[in-house]
């Protein structure tokens, strides 16, 4: 699995060793024998790197008597194809299924201190057959290139659907017996990076936040996995039988990468907000405004920049979960705009409506808070007060030099 903003490492891989590997499976037809096995990789998380919070999936086909042991990979893609930075976020990102030799896709977890879990599973000869053949169909160069979709078509959605598809009979999943979302789903692998949290509850909206399914769940390759443990296979004879064969830990994951961090996020917005008083204190006493209005330039474009971006995956995007959402209320991309105009005296009158307004719009947006139909991060609200502060701080600095303009008339005689 990967988020947004994701590479994963197995794109060197590929395009070294398994490129020919998949030449080679490709140029000729693999009759798997009895002994051959059909199993699903799980990789746990690595905190190391955000890509690799939300863990992968592959199907590894092994059959010794044909000298074969190949993992099929959905997860690959190229960084250096065409506008690739753009295209990622704007969601149309085209992943590659490839197939590598085994002993160079558990060398790389076994470097990084990372868990693998193997389930095989219980099918027939004809079962693996089938799902050897797709997945060699699927490798071709011209069938080989896919549109990823985070949530809803990734790496471990599609072994899902080959192995559904491929095997007779219909496939009874493990319950999770839980009320989940998105949102919950993602807080619980991204929950040991807070900024990564910080960032993702940002940019994903309400939609997020509606109940899912459990076969919706398995986009994590730790649900999908738990959803295989205890499943059974209902065939067209109407017989019934274990789908998971064996359980196997190939490698155990280092217990220190799963060490969780501090809730920076919320500790900086804390501080941010304490200056932001103070400073509008002394700028109000002291009568500094210029040292406001240089304030307010940086703290209205970073949020302008994030505004952009909100608005940008909104309306511009494909990403799913990210229309509508209510961030866009603090986060506008009008505050870009505008906090390049602070220092544009003619347009002090339209900058001070504009203070006005925004001052309103959150203050009413805090008041309204547990009404959104959005799960809003606590750690935001220090963030939005700031803003919040400094527009109601220019209405006031506005109302203080029209009454001292008062003062300095002439009084008339």
């Amino acid at each position: 699995m990967r988020n947004l903003l994701s590479i994963f490492f197995l794109l060197a891989i590929s395009f070294s060793q398994g490129l020919s590997s998949r030449t080679d499976i490709a140029k000729e037809s693999i009759l798997l024998t009895d002994t051959a096995q059909v199993s699903l990789l799980t990789s746990s998380a690595w905190n190391k790197e955000i890509y690799a919070l939300f863990g992968h999936t592959a199907i590894r086909v092994c059959d010794t008597t044909q000298h074969l042991d190949i993992v099929f990979n959905y997860g690959l893609f190229d960084f250096n194809s065409p506008n690739f930075i753009f295209r990622f976020v704007k969601g149309e990102t085209f992943y590659m299924v490839g197939a590598v030799q085994y002993k160079y896709y558990i060398e790389e977890y076994k470097e990084r201190g990372v868990g693998v879990t193997e389930q095989v599973f219980n099918l027939n000869l004809k079962e693996k057959q089938d799902i050897l053949d797709a997945l060699t169909v699927n490798s071709l160069p011209e069938n080989r290139v896919y549109l990823y979709n985070f949530f809803y078509d990734n790496c471990a959605t599609r072994p899902r659907d080959i192995i559904g598809k491929y095997v007779d009979g219909k496939i009874e999943y493990t319950p999770t017996n839980k009320v989940q979302t998105y949102r919950d789903l993602v807080h619980e692998c991204v929950g040991v990076q807070p900024w990564a949290q910080f960032g993702i509850d940002i940019i994903i909206g309400a939609d997020a936040d509606k109940v899912i399914t459990d076969r919706q769940k398995d986009f994590l390759p730790a649900y999908l996995m738990e959803a295989y443990r205890g499943s059974t296979l209902k065939g067209s004879d109407e017989t019934s039988r274990n789908l998971i064969l064996s359980e196997n830990q190939l490698l155990i994951p280092d217990k220190a990468l799963s060490l969780p961090m501090p809730q920076m996020p919320l500790y900086t917005g804390c501080i941010l907000l304490a200056f932001t008083l103070l400073l509008s204190l002394v700028v109000y006493k002291k009568r500094w405004f210029a040292l406001g209005k240089v304030y307010d330039t940086l703290l209205f474009i970073v949020a302008g920049a994030g505004g952009c971006v909100i608005f940008f995956l909104m309306f511009f995007s494909i990403h799913p979960c990210v229309n509508p959402n209510w961030n866009i209320v603090w986060l506008n991309p009008l505050q870009l705009i505008l906090a390049l105009l602070f220092f544009v005296k003619s347009l002090s009158k339209f900058i001070n409506c504009y203070h006005f307004i925004n001052f309103v719009a959150l203050l009413g947006f805090l008041l309204a808070w547990s009404l959104i139909p959005q799960q809003l991060e606590i750690a935001f609200i220090p963030y939005i007060l700031s803003i919040c502060i400094r527009s109601g701080m220019n209405i006031l600095q506005l109302k203080k030099l029209n009454k001292r303009a008062d003062y300095s008339l002439p009084r008339p005689k």
